[in-house]
């Protein structure tokens, strides 16, 4: 790594939707509502959680920070690449992309460690009832949020600063439509390349089996315990309270995993740019609509706090 030596280059330029020339009207205006509905889908969810006292309860006050990391997510990424959509100048200043990248990273991450903490709460109040208010205790629950923005925060930085001391040479055309870390680093020039992308994949790819693997071990626990409930309709009951999260984790891994373990090797940038859309737009459209939809009591208090009032 060469120490602070950056680009003398002072911008980039994004081409990642130049390949849909004729597309991207179509795209903006799909795009567009759908970031529209994912802000009001949180937004939603907040205001159910703070408006219903019976929701006070741990599991909510993470959703409810989940609600807000994927509303900064998107935030740090959507905009841009709808004015890219409509603009014929798709340049980026290189402290606006390093921001863009920080940002991204940091509430990306941030979202896969709030899940862990929720299959965490999960996992305690099943398989440890009476135990659960000394676990989950309000400065306890504070701790794990504020954790879990930390453990972003810091990859964040990590892969940020590590991109960004890199000399970039020849180009400065990435192929994306964000400032994506493996289109960076092919932008970039020197002998330390190769170990940087290694040991950057090696960090992302790390966090996020760690944070499944977490997560399987919980529902593994979880799944045994609901086995040992001798009535159906108490085995039904409990693990109705863990599907909506289960759901948006396997979205979430699922559309993670299409990115940071796709097979090395030439891609189109058409593919590229499609699979970059099911984890940038297409997994925070979704999250909101199946914790409202597959949990039962978020459900009810929402049609109880907006709908009788219509």
């Amino acid at each position: 790594m060469q120490g602070a030596n950056f680009s003398s280059a002072a911008e980039f330029i994004l081409i990642g939707f130049s390949t849909f020339p004729h597309l991207q009207l179509m795209f903006f205006l799909l795009f567009l509502l759908m970031y529209l509905f994912t802000l009001l889908g949180n937004l939603l969810i907040m205001a159910t959680v703070w408006r219903e006292h019976s929701l006070h309860t741990p599991m909510y006050l993470f959703l409810c920070a989940l609600s807000i990391s994927e509303i900064l997510y998107t935030f740090a990424v959507i905009p841009r690449m709808l004015a890219d959509l409509l603009s014929t100048d798709h340049s980026i200043a290189l402290r606006a992309c390093a921001s863009q990248m920080f940002f991204s990273f940091m509430f990306g991450f941030t979202h896969s460690f709030l899940l862990t903490v929720m299959g965490y709460d999960r996992y305690v109040a099943i398989c440890h009832p009476l135990w659960y208010n000394v676990l989950m205790s309000p400065r306890g629950c504070a701790c794990l949020v504020a954790w879990s923005w930390a453990g972003g925060s810091v990859i964040g930085l990590v892969v940020t600063v590590a991109i960004f001391q890199l000399t970039f040479c020849g180009s400065n055309e990435i192929h994306h439509f964000v400032c994506h870390v493996q289109a960076l680093l092919k932008l970039a020039c020197g002998e330390n390349v190769s170990i940087l992308a290694t040991g950057l994949g090696l960090v992302c790819i790390t966090a996020l089996l760690g944070c499944c693997l977490l997560i399987l071990l919980s529902y593994a626990f979880i799944v045994a315990t609901i086995l040992r409930i001798p009535s159906a309709e108490g085995r039904h009951k409990a693990f109705s309270t863990c599907v909506s999260h289960l759901t948006v984790v396997i979205e979430h891994y699922g559309f993670a995993s299409v990115i940071y373990l796709k097979p090395k090797g030439p891609q189109s940038l058409e593919i590229d740019t499609l699979m970059g859309i099911t984890y940038t737009v297409l997994t925070p459209f979704l999250s909101p609509i199946i914790f409202s939809l597959r949990n039962k009591e978020l459900k009810i208090a929402m049609k109880k706090t907006f709908l009788s009032k219509l």
